[in-house]
């Protein structure tokens, strides 16, 4: 009998374990409710370096990225596919990351500047070059939804970056080779027909200029006639004119009231439901009507979810959430509904949703331009009467301390971020009681995606969150166990970069930013065997283990076993928690919980049942339950009707029965700063043919060229006027000679033509001309940018040679003995003077008496001086093929 005894308890055990991992995987396979989740938010470049053969600099402050070793374009698809094993372990069911479209900006490695909506950036792709973008991630799709983790993508639909747009405004061919990316020069290649042939020897300044008349007829041009981007120019953050206004340099604000990009925005993104993401954040979702979401984008976005559910992890509703700044105390910004982040989770009204014309027969008709009103007649009136006073809901809260079915009748379908709770975590209990008194404004707030800080704020401030790690696990205790969906920044499980301003822009490096390279803090090798569960050695074990992360998992599992915490009402009804702390109920359908934070709790008219704490595996029954805990930040009870699975976790640094608990093994290998090696290697140019001199009039009588083919090309030749074909070898030069003795008497042509790797051929034409030696005079600048040149002749009512002050921009550059040179030709004149320029103000002083070819020497201000000319006089520019 009593061996029976024995084996029957061994059965029930195991019959128990079994239970408790079809609980576990149940979850995994059932998860269709997007409150069931939470989020781990990562900026890509900045997680896990994957593959340093990838790395790439930004265009702006290589410097800073130079000398720490840490391009900006560092983490890749590859290292969060490397770490899914480490997001799981920490027990996160879902990863959302920053924009993947083709960017262009001096400092776009977040992603928010796209110049190509169609297209996966060319600088996440594998090193190998064998995996493109697209293909990369795919496959980080895949193998995310592989271990039950879905992919929340971040797209932008208010903007496009400032170097035009692929199809909206073509302004340039980009050349996506990996190892170009570094060299703006290189891969970004003017297009003369929109952009003007002279655009290379303009200033930065103007070039910007250039590159946004395009687009916003800031010049008084009408460059955009189809009315693709905003024109508005003055506007005010707290006033709905900031819904068409360019917030930033590197954000040209789109015309998402026009029908045409709408379409193009929905179809881009469409696809990349198709791979099949499971949801988007939408950013600057504020910048945008509220009437425009809920006409051009939220129903299309949901029927293509609809269609490409199959793609998705368990089919689930495809979900989004906006970024509806409003960094503000309360959660109503400054008195306007309109502007608030609540405003977009109902629909808007019918009958201005009847009267939308988008169409782009309309805009056609529409001349606008930026530094006039920049507005338009029809459609943003229509937006700005949507202002109608907010509805309230109680879908959130519990009624009679029971669930109820909500009402979703009136929702957008929309959901935001909840800024109001964000800017209030610098404590819980700020945070809660502003969600207690202002719940009802939202449609349902527990579809809200929560965080303390992020990429662009800490709480109430530029910097991440600065509080002790007892003060993150108090913040985290209520976002897990309270309403709306948890998300948290990454590194934050560690304290990462702790109180650090997040963004400088490129100002200094980026290591000293909350955006730093995290990658070195997860070197080691972690396997998860389900949320929660893993093994792990090296730094991802140490980062693990570390009271945060502990704290973080134990969450994690409570939240995941109870429904009414993912997605529950709640109430405070019939709550008393102790002095410092807080607690409340929270239902959904038949799950039912009690909890208490920092320390313990009475609940009177609780529903007839038996609760079983969590955390202690103590049960109590009756409609009067008084919980003891220790007072501590961070503290959690947990109790839940009706369950049969006893103690869920067990004690650790925050949540514990009677005493704290660390986890051991928390010592790094002292490289947690350095992370993965970068590849320090110069990007190489593009695939180019260099004659040098580059053509041109000259005195001479004979001219030497030096031809050169750069060794990315497969193969090159040139062909003197009248002559045989000469072969080039990539990456060597030859030299030839044209002279009288070869008929050079007035002109010379050279042809030139390269292939490159993928089989394209390029041909080209450099003309030489000999000219009569007085013909002309030549003003030759050395300089590190194009100056300007003022010019005129000497005397009483001399004239004026270059126009209108500043004058006319030197054409060039030259490259003569390793410097850049600039030129300016003078024809029929015999004697002036000049002064040179910046076209900012600074200038400098007369340089008279120019009779002859002059060589002059500036400093881009106040200086300049005539110098002596260079031995390689006839040196000039390379031309440069880039298919």
């Amino acid at each position: 009998m009593r061996k029976f005894k024995k084996k029957l308890f061994a059965a029930m055990l195991l019959l128990l374990a079994s239970s408790n991992a079809m609980a576990t995987d149940n979850f995994t396979v059932n998860r269709t409710d997007f409150r069931d989740e939470s989020i781990y938010f990562m900026i890509t470049t900045r997680f896990y370096d994957g593959d340093p053969k990838n790395n790439v600099l930004c265009w702006d402050n290589q410097e800073a990225q130079m000398s720490t070793k840490d391009p900006c374009w560092r983490g890749d698809f590859q290292g969060v596919i490397d770490k899914l094993d480490y997001i799981k372990a920490l027990g996160f069911t879902a990863i959302w990351i920053t924009p993947v479209v083709q960017n262009a900006s001096g400092y776009d490695y977040h992603g928010y500047h796209a110049s190509d909506f169609s297209k996966v950036d060319c600088r996440y792709q594998s090193g190998d070059g064998k995996k493109s973008g697209d293909v990369m991630f795919q496959e980080l799709i895949d193998k995310a939804h592989a271990k039950g983790i879905k992919i929340i993508l971040d797209i932008v639909l208010n903007h496009s970056g400032n170097f035009g747009e692929e199809k909206l405004c073509k302004e340039f061919d980009r050349d996506t080779r990996l190892r170009n990316q570094a060299d703006i020069n290189a891969c970004m290649i003017p297009n003369p027909e929109t952009l003007g042939s002279d655009y290379p020897s303009l200033l930065p300044a103007a070039q910007y200029q250039r590159r946004l008349a395009l687009m916003k007829n800031t010049d008084g041009q009408n460059h955009d006639p189809h009315n693709y981007w905003h024109h508005f120019g003055n506007f005010n953050w707290d006033e709905p004119n900031r819904w068409w206004a360019q917030i930033a340099g590197d954000c040209v604000d789109l015309n998402t009231e026009n029908n045409t990009v709408a379409e193009y925005l929905i179809n881009c993104y469409g696809n990349f439901i198709k791979m099949g993401v499971d949801g988007f954040r939408i950013d600057t979702s504020g910048h945008i009507s509220r009437l425009t979401f809920c006409k051009q984008f939220i129903p299309q976005f949901a029927a293509l979810g609809k269609k490409y559910e199959n793609k998705r992890l368990n089919k689930a509703p495809f979900f989004m959430y906006g970024e509806v700044c409003s960094r503000y105390s309360d959660v109503q910004y400054r008195g306007q509904d309109n502007l608030s982040p609540y405003y977009y989770t109902w629909q808007a009204p019918q009958n201005l949703m009847d009267q939308f014309d988008g169409s782009q027969s309309y805009w056609d008709t529409q001349e606008i331009y930026d530094r006039g009103t920049g507005y338009d007649d029809k459609l943003m009136p229509l937006c700005e009467k949507d202002k109608a006073n907010s509805p309230e809901s109680n879908n959130t809260f519990m009624l009679n301390g029971a669930w109820h079915e909500p009402d979703y009748s009136q929702s957008s379908g929309f959901n935001v971020i909840d800024f109001p709770l964000h800017y209030n975590f610098g404590n819980a209990a700020t945070a809660y009681r502003l969600a207690k008194s202002v719940d009802m404004k939202y449609n349902d707030a527990t579809y809200n995606v929560v965080y303390v800080d992020s990429h662009d704020y800490g709480p109430g401030s530029g910097s991440r969150f600065g509080g002790s790690d007892a003060q993150w696990a108090e913040n985290l205790s209520l976002m897990f166990t309270f309403r709306g969906i948890p998300c948290l920044y990454y590194g934050s499980e560690v304290g990462f970069r702790r109180d650090v301003v997040i963004d400088r822009g490129p100002n200094g490096p980026l290591s000293e930013t909350g955006r730093a390279y995290f990658g070195g803090y997860i070197t080691g090798d972690v396997e998860a065997s389900d949320f929660g569960e893993y093994k792990a050695s090296g730094n991802v074990a140490a980062s693990l283990n570390h009271d945060v992360a502990q704290h973080l998992i134990r969450l994690n599992k409570i939240r995941q076993a109870v429904p009414a915490l993912r997605k529950g009402q709640w109430t405070d009804d019939g709550c008393t928690p102790a002095k410092g702390g807080f607690a409340f109920k929270r239902a959904y359908k038949d799950s039912y919980a009690l909890v208490a934070l920092n320390g313990g709790a009475t609940f009177t008219d609780c529903p007839a049942g038996t609760y079983t704490d969590l955390v202690t595996g103590k049960t109590y029954t009756g409609s009067t339950i008084t919980v003891d805990a220790p007072h501590n930040q961070g503290q959690v009870r947990v109790l839940v009707k009706d369950w049969t699975g006893g103690k869920l976790i067990d004690d650790g640094a925050f949540i514990y029965e009677t005493a704290a608990q660390h986890k051991g093994d928390q010592t790094y290998d002292g490289n947690e700063e350095a992370g993965t090696t970068w590849v320090d290697e110069a990007p190489l140019p593009p695939v180019s043919v260099s004659l040098s001199p580059a053509g041109g009039n000259f005195r001479t009588n004979t001219v030497t060229v030096t031809a050169e083919v750069s060794e990315d090309a497969t193969s090159a030749w040139y062909q003197i006027e009248g002559q045989d074909k000469v072969d080039l070898t990539p990456g060597k030069s030859v030299t030839f000679t044209i002279g009288e003795d070869m008929n050079f008497k007035d002109t010379k042509t050279v042809t030139w033509s390269v292939t490159n790797s993928e089989g394209k051929e390029k041909t080209g034409q450099v003309t030489y001309t000999k000219v009569d030696p007085n013909a002309s005079i030549v003003v030759m600048v050395k300089a590190d940018k194009a100056p300007y040149i003022h010019a005129w002749t000497p005397g009483v009512g001399g004239k004026n040679l270059t126009g209108a002050w500043p004058g006319k921009v030197m054409k060039g550059p030259e490259e003569i003995d390793g410097a850049k040179y600039w030129t300016y030709d003078f024809d029929n004149v015999e004697s002036f003077n000049v002064i040179l320029n910046n076209g900012s103000g600074d200038q400098s002083g007369d340089i008279t008496g120019i009779t002859s070819d002059t060589y002059l020497e500036y400093d881009g201000g106040k200086s300049a001086k005539k110098i002596s000319a260079p031995a390689n006089s006839t040196a000039a520019a390379k031309v440069a093929f880039s298919p």
